[in-house]
């Protein structure tokens, strides 16, 4: 195990490294000049001061000594200064990564709850009408975008019927959790089906399993045989699903804080990626591939230990 985690935190790094150069890079490879913009436009440009504004930047280094300045700074958590507000990237982030945070939490605890159990009452009542409007309805939440449902809440329940806010993320726990309603069920509605498709599947594989037959012939009540032969077993690809969709959704907040107006780490490189702020966009794509990459390397730690014959197999490779 000790093996197997030391294997897991070094590929973890690496692909760190490899993705923080691939951020780095691309954001510098992106339409427009961060040397014009430092320099306050190109009204105000003279060859002069654009020389001035490139060394005082270090813009006029190569590609790779600005990334190993860029990497230096950020292992000791130093971002960088935005060009934009003229303060602390990491500053910016600390303000508005609570926000994106809790919006994930909320959406995750949605599509768990509502996903799973969907998915093991079809699994239950399969072929039977349950079943088919499980499946109905969570192929028709996956084809809704994101941000479609969003501006369909909005509408609803936001502006007809008045009973949550449109904009803004609330004070306090329960006004950040009234705030957050509408943005949590716009993310969760395509991980709901999503989830709910594995865990149906996943049951009725686990299902299918010889052992379960035995205990059925056996006289168990069907309830113990569910809970503890079914759901146990099917566990393993549920958790690991739940864990990839969880880990998406930290890297693909954009769209939903857009339409909600909050003032997330999405909108925040949104609004950097429009100005040219290349230390906010670098930092937050940064968080953001940081986040996914740790959380699913968690999941796949945690994948043995709910899977009993997984941890078998690979004990005896």
């Amino acid at each position: 195990m000790i093996v197997a985690i030391g294997r897991r935190l070094s590929g973890l790094l690496a692909t760190l490294l490899a993705a923080s150069f691939v951020i780095f890079a691309a954001v510098y490879a992106a339409p427009g000049d961060p040397a014009v913009f430092l320099a306050g436009g190109r009204d105000k440009l003279t060859p002069e001061r654009l020389a001035s504004v490139r060394a005082q930047y270090h813009l006029d280094e190569p590609l790779v000594v600005q990334y190993g300045r860029w990497l230096w700074d950020c292992l000791h958590l130093d971002l960088g200064r935005s060009f934009q507000y003229s303060d602390q990237v990491s500053d910016l982030l600390a303000a508005r990564f609570p926000t994106t945070l809790v919006l994930v939490g909320y959406a995750t605890v949605l599509f768990v709850v509502l996903g799973v159990g969907a998915g093991i009452l079809a699994a239950i009542r399969q072929g039977g009408w349950v079943d088919s409007a499980v499946v109905g309805g969570t192929t028709l939440a996956a084809s809704v975008p994101s941000f479609v449902a969003g501006i369909a809440l909005v509408a609803v329940f936001g502006v007809q019927l008045g009973w949550f806010p449109v904009t803004g993320s609330g004070e306090g726990v329960a006004g950040t959790l009234h705030h957050l309603t509408l943005p949590a069920v716009a993310m969760a509605l395509g991980s709901l089906a999503v989830i709910s498709r594995v865990t149906r599947q996943a049951m009725v594989e686990a299902g299918a399993a010889e052992h379960v037959t035995v205990a059925r012939s056996a006289g168990l009540p069907e309830r113990q045989i569910i809970r503890r032969h079914i759901l146990r077993n099917a566990l393993g690809p549920i958790v690991t699903m739940c864990g990839l969709v969880t880990a998406g959704m930290l890297a693909g907040t954009v769209a939903v804080e857009t339409v909600f107006g909050l003032s997330g780490i999405g909108s925040l490189l949104v609004g950097a990626i429009n100005t040219h702020d290349f230390p906010v966009a670098q930092a937050v794509l940064l968080v953001m591939v940081t986040c996914y990459i740790v959380v699913t390397t968690v999941v796949d730690l945690v994948h043995p230990l709910l899977d009993p014959r997984l941890k078998a197999t690979r004990s005896t490779a």
